[in-house]
């Protein structure tokens, strides 16, 4: 006889993971099936190279809730964050640079090197962020109404407009601004220097495949002072151990409250009678039972691919095919003798500027530029490249004399004109070495090997479609009562007892965990 659990979770991704932890902990007796051989999903870990622990998709947090470290006990399962200061490091083809990062003092000194009225500008424009963060960020961990909905659904958008209303009109007319409007505009409204304008435009367009000054880009701007890091407020940071600590440590809180956590289990299907969910079949026909069942993976996996067409209504199927999944990222693993070695700021190891993210990307047009490449069906010629290392803080993830890069960059294509990335893959890698090298003279001679990840890759090794690392566009059609479709932000989907708990689900992409917590809410309210 199949084994029955009170739920089944689709997905052993963070938010996954986050989920179970929480309904096994109300007492729900869960099970959470994981296709491949490792937790995490794209918040892992893996020994990509001997005695090398490689954060191979996602590579620095501050996002994940403070509710869920502290309701899991997460620190005492092993998750420790290590603090980023500096935190941005930009290098310019003229040999100046500029860093930036919590310390107050040398921001100050850095902008003033490029323009006195940016450096006595840049508090003012953090504060004007930090009032629509402190507007938004409770409604990461917020149901969100359905303004079509019933008296509970009115209710809540109600107070949502209130908590708006109190803004007061300048604040509201920010916060519109910023979820709607475009990245360049705002900077240059803010700003004179364009090294410090390009440096925040970065943040801007980070995963997303839209150049700075597209609508929906400022949206992410608000992002690098939310969250918090041990605490403190917009500071961001290494997971010790890497990004995999985190799904690890929510895994063992997981199984403390006793959850079951199976791993090389692809679920081949979702089981449905009479519009309810009532489990899950995996690729070799095992099939387990529950009373509800939650998906993370995204909603085109979810409703396209686990399910009969005849189970969904053909609107709501029809509004699923409509999210955008285009992806324009490449990320890059790279193992190194030695840290670069930058001509604007030398140095024989790792010194300050080592510790933050390391733009490469001079000037707004140069990122606007390879947009465009993309845009027409090939790679960037000049990519805009981000470099962490986080073995500058953390000596457990890497051998003495071994060293790790993690290269995010943008733009190019799941779809290429005229070619494959199979063809492609390693020239646009060594293009993006080739750029890099440029600023820093000994790094192609101290590669040691690397690991590309093209977004086709991204989806066949993470599952997630088109290699969008957010699971769908964060554009303002796709977000918060509209994500991911309109009428089913609470959660729930067509098929009573099937729930969406991943980042397909609001508030979308990023380490946070909130989809997870909310669904898990949910879910439980239901029960």
């Amino acid at each position: 006889m199949p084994k029955t659990y009170d739920a089944i979770i689709i997905g052993a991704g963070h938010n996954g993971l986050v989920t179970a932890a929480y309904l096994a902990k109300a007492g729900r007796k869960v099970l959470v099936l994981e296709r491949r051989d490792i937790l995490g999903g794209c918040c892992i870990t893996e020994e990509v190279w001997p005695g090398c622990k490689v954060s191979s998709a996602a590579y620095v947090n501050s996002l994940l809730r403070p509710e869920i470290i502290r309701d899991l006990e997460l620190a005492k399962h092993g998750f420790e964050m290590i603090p980023r200061s500096p935190s941005s490091f930009t290098p310019f083809p003229d040999d100046r640079y500029l860093l930036m990062g919590p310390d107050k003092d040398l921001t100050h000194r850095e902008i003033a090197k490029f323009s006195a009225k940016d450096a006595e500008n840049y508090p003012k424009y953090e504060a004007m962020l930090t009032r629509v963060a402190d507007f938004l960020e409770p409604l990461l961990i917020q149901t969100p109404p359905d303004p079509f909905g019933g008296l509970g659904d009115l209710w809540r958008t109600g107070k949502i407009g209130l908590a708006f209303r109190k803004l007061g009109r300048a604040a509201a007319s920010e916060a519109i601004e910023v979820l709607t409007g475009a990245a360049t505009p705002i900077l240059d409204r803010w700003f004179e220097s364009e090294q410090l304008k390009v440096t925040l435009a970065t943040d801007a367009v980070i995963g997303a495949f839209a150049p700075p000054s597209h609508p929906g880009t400022a949206y992410v701007l608000f992002h690098h002072v939310m969250g918090e890091c041990n605490g403190v407020r917009g500071v961001w940071g290494y997971v010790r151990g890497g990004m995999g600590t985190i799904s690890y440590s929510i895994a063992a809180a997981t199984r403390k409250h006793g959850a079951e956590i199976r791993t090389n289990s692809p679920v081949e299907r979702i089981l449905v009678k009479d519009g309810h969910a009532t489990g899950v079949a995996l690729k070799d026909g095992t099939e387990f039972h529950a009373r509800s069942v939650a998906s993370c993976a995204d909603a085109n996996v979810t409703f396209l691919k686990l399910l009969d067409a005849k189970e969904l209504p053909d609107d709501f199927r029809s509004e699923i095919r409509k999210i955008d999944y285009s992806s324009a990222t490449v990320k890059i693993n790279v193992l190194l003798s030695e840290p670069p070695s930058f001509r604007c700021l030398p140095s024989n190891d790792y010194g300050p500027h080592h510790h933050g993210t390391m733009h490469i990307g001079p000037t707004i047009e140069y990122i606007e530029r390879a947009y465009d490449d993309a845009k027409y069906g090939k790679p960037a010629t000049n990519p805009m490249i981000e470099c962490t290392m986080a073995t500058a803080l953390d000596n457990t993830l890497a051998p003495p004399g071994k060293h790790l890069m993690s290269m995010f960059i943008q733009y190019a294509p799941y779809e290429l004109k005229g070619t494959t990335w199979d063809a492609e893959r390693d020239r646009f890698a060594d293009r993006c070495f080739e750029i890099l090298n440029d600023y820093a003279p000994n790094f192609r001679s101290s590669v040691l090997d690397r690991r590309i990840y093209a977004p086709p890759d991204m989806e066949r090794e993470w599952g997630i479609t088109g290699g969008n690392i957010m699971q769908g566009t964060m554009s303002l059609a796709n977000m918060f009562s509209l994500r991911p479709a309109a009428g089913y932000a609470n959660y729930r989907t067509p098929i009573r007892g099937l729930y969406l708990c991943g980042a397909a689900a609001h508030p979308g992409g990023g380490v946070m965990g909130a989809a997870g917590y909310n669904a898990a809410r949910e879910i439980l309210r239901d029960r």
